[in-house]
């Protein structure tokens, strides 16, 4: 590929005109005690304290980064990107405790993920020239350092350690696949193909300690967790309460195994630092369980709400007990006697009016006899990280609930629906929708979860229904798709396309789609990933995710209200210019590469979607294809920034419509290739904009 400058010059470094200053990082505790503190890093003058911590404290290699490197010898690689390791004979010569250490600087990190992304795209083909693979680098490194864009986490965790400072380690049971085969290999190293992705979906079968069973799962998860990433299942496979087991007895059921999950999951801190890990549950609105299910997080609060009210109660009971006995003026044990005591028999009916057991009534009492004057009763409080959650279950994951046109259906009519076994074709309860229709309502009331996920629509929108249904989605549910795949995330910031008087930078914009679409193809090139299966199903596949961050900030200093005609416009139009945009770079890169693996079996449907896409980004409100939900389309009428809606059709147009013998390649399973540069964008661009431009009536369809 051929890669523009747009921010950097080849004359100057990237970070030419970004100023830097040092700072220092520090976490402390509630009582200002410091956990974490580190003075003198480097980080961009641009960035506030709130990032500079973050880049610190989560994403500096904070152990074992070599003070001398040495380069390794690569005769395929131009010498600018040969990897580092320690230089043992330099490290040697220093003292020991000068030899390792710690990032300092956030040139190191910008360096060694754009570096490792740049080493990658060059062995894998993905840049023409030595000046396209520079201009690359250097255009990444400006866009991280001016917080153009930003890459999910796993990127910062684990993305060039093994590039940039030889940093490595047995492997861990993960697997990549081999771009020059083809074939999917066990990995011999921890970080020598990184694990890149944030977003997991992985399968389970109703099988207890077999691999893909449900012991295997939460191995599985332990790797992702460990490295930073998040999973999400369907757990509907699972049998429900009371179903046959082959060796005879009953099962315990769905929720008995989502505890085991949610403890083992608990138990593990998020690429080894502080954020908890991400998890996510769903289950089907026919499983036997699904009752279980959406009441689990409720009675869960009502624990940590009993618990919270409990302690405070018996804590002031109790004292209050062992007060009257204390201050009594009796004479022997008769202050120890509630015969004899009045406070202390005033005391002991008031705590049991609050239900207080006795056996604690009775010890308090013991408590005075034997000299004490005051008892000590933890009481609990509901901080979502205080000793309350931590001791019930259901605290580690999001959980939702997969409903269907039909289960709405069912509620529209009042009708009954029916919970279907899992193990044999029978149905073991039937029940009024609308009694789970209020359930999940009162449910996500009372404690935020469950969510709902449509089926339905969801596979309306499912580029290769082929290869089968999409049954679940990654934590946050922005990547759904198959199972046993995996995305890598990155997200534009749009307020860095934004020009003082409100235009938006479209030109800007467009350029940091293209590149970044590009990074995230390499990141599945060089992945490596927790099973065999997602191995080869995310490399077939080559799921990408594309996104933006800060559309409120860019609609507040606009002045346009959140919930408004033109805010819903604006949103949409950036949103199919980022789609066609990316979809013409995978198309690109298809021309050259040749189609993903999934591209025949899928070609119908998945052109059936994007001519779905197209119709919505031209504002469209009939004419879609196959849809049991129509979408809300682009409404040109309301957008302040005629180019931009302009440019939003273009990119459709020129992507989908102009060129023939379409081929495919990847993007959540959606890459589109068109002979002769992609979708054919450098020779229509400029007569398709004028025409556009020139047609576009807002209000009006704006296209051809």
């Amino acid at each position: 590929m051929r890669i523009e400058r747009h921010f950097t010059t080849a004359e100057t470094s990237a970070y030419e005109g970004i100023g830097f200053r040092k700072t220092t990082s520090e976490i402390r505790n509630p009582d200002g005690s410091i956990v974490f503190k580190l003075e003198g890093i480097d980080v961009p003058e641009k960035f506030s304290q709130v990032a500079a911590d973050i880049l610190a404290q989560k994403y500096f290699r904070r152990a074992g980064v070599p003070t001398r490197l040495k380069t390794v010898e690569e005769n395929s690689v131009p010498s600018w990107l040969w990897r580092h390791e320690a230089d043992t004979d330099a490290l040697a010569e220093l003292p020991e405790e000068q030899r390792y250490g710690s990032e300092m600087s956030a040139t190191q990190v910008f360096d060694r993920l754009a570096g490792t992304w740049t080493y990658w795209g060059w062995k894998g083909g993905y840049f023409s020239t030595e000046d396209d693979a520079r201009t690359y680098f250097d255009e990444i490194r400006y866009m991280l350092a001016d917080q153009a864009c930003a890459p999910n986490s796993p990127q910062w965790f684990n993305t060039g350690l093994h590039w940039a400072y030889g940093i490595d380690g047995p492997g861990q049971g993960h697997y990549y696949v081999d771009f020059k085969t083809g074939e999917v290999k066990p990995s011999q190293s921890a970080y020598e193909h990184p694990q890149p992705h944030a977003c997991f979906i992985q399968s389970i079968e109703d099988d207890l300690v077999n691999q893909n069973g449900i012991m295997d799962l939460w191995v599985r998860e332990a790797r992702l967790f460990k490295y930073g990433s998040g999973t999400g299942s369907n757990f509907s496979k699972l049998r429900g309460e009371n179903e046959p087991l082959s060796g005879g007895g009953k099962s315990s059921g769905l929720m008995s195994f989502l505890k085991i999950g949610d403890r083992a999951a608990g138990a593990i801190k998020s690429g080894g630092t502080t954020r908890r890990a991400a998890k996510m549950v769903v289950v089907d609105i026919d499983h036997p369980d699904i009752g279980q299910f959406i009441d689990w997080k409720v009675k869960e609060e009502q624990k940590v709400a009993a618990l919270v009210t409990g302690s405070k109660v018996c804590a002031k009971a109790l004292n209050a007990i062992l007060k009257a006995c204390v201050n009594c003026s009796g004479s022997g044990d008769d202050c120890f006697d509630a015969k004899k005591n009045p406070a202390l028999k005033r005391e002991i009916r008031a705590a049991r009016k609050s239900h207080v057991p006795d056996n604690y009534i009775r010890r308090v009492v013991q408590f005075a006899r034997q000299g004490y004057t005051a008892m000590a009763f933890e009481t609990y409080n509901v901080d979502w990280d205080s000793e309350a959650y931590l001791t019930v279950s259901g605290q580690n994951s999001n959980n939702t609930v997969r409903i269907s046109d039909e289960f709405l259906t069912a509620v529209e009519k009042d009708a009954d629906w029916q919970l279907q076994a899992r193990t044999v074709d029978a149905v073991t309860e039937t029940l009024p929708a609308r009694e789970l229709w209020e359930k999940i309502g009162h449910a996500a009331w009372a404690s935020a979860d469950p969510g709902l996920q449509f089926h339905t629509t969801i596979n309306d929108w499912h580029t290769c229904p082929a290869a089968g249904e999409i049954r679940a989605s990654n934590p946050c549910s922005e990547y759904m798709f198959l199972d046993d795949t995996a995305c890598n995330l990155a997200s534009l910031n749009l307020m860095k396309f934004r020009d003082p008087d409100g235009t938006f930078q479209v030109d800007a914009f467009e350029h940091g789609v293209r590149l970044w679409t590009l990074t995230l193809e390499i990141s599945v090139l060089m992945a490596q990933f927790p099973s065999h299966a997602i191995a080869e199903l995310s490399y077939k596949y080559r799921t990408l995710g594309l996104g933006y961050a800060n559309i409120g900030g860019l609609l507040m200093i606009d002045g346009v209200p959140y919930d408004s005609d033109e805010a819903r416009a604006k949103c949409a139009a950036i949103t199919a210019l980022m789609t066609g945009v990316a979809y013409a770079t995978s198309a690109e890169m298809a021309s050259e590469l040749g189609a993903f693996h999934g591209y025949k079996e899928n070609s119908e449907p998945m052109l059936r979607v994007i001519r779905n896409h197209t119709r919505a980004a031209h504002g469209e409100s009939r004419a879609y294809e196959a849809l049991s939900t129509l979408p809300i389309p682009l409404d040109h009428g309301s957008l302040t920034d005629q180019n931009l809606g302009a440019r939003a059709m273009l990119s459709q147009c020129a992507s989908f419509s102009d060129c023939p013998d379409r081929h495919h390649r990847s993007g959540d399973g959606l890459r589109y290739n068109r002979h002769r540069a992609g979708f054919c964008l450098g020779k229509i661009q400029e007569t398709r904009r004028r025409r556009i431009l020139q047609d576009y009536k807002p209000g009006g369809s704006g296209g051809p």
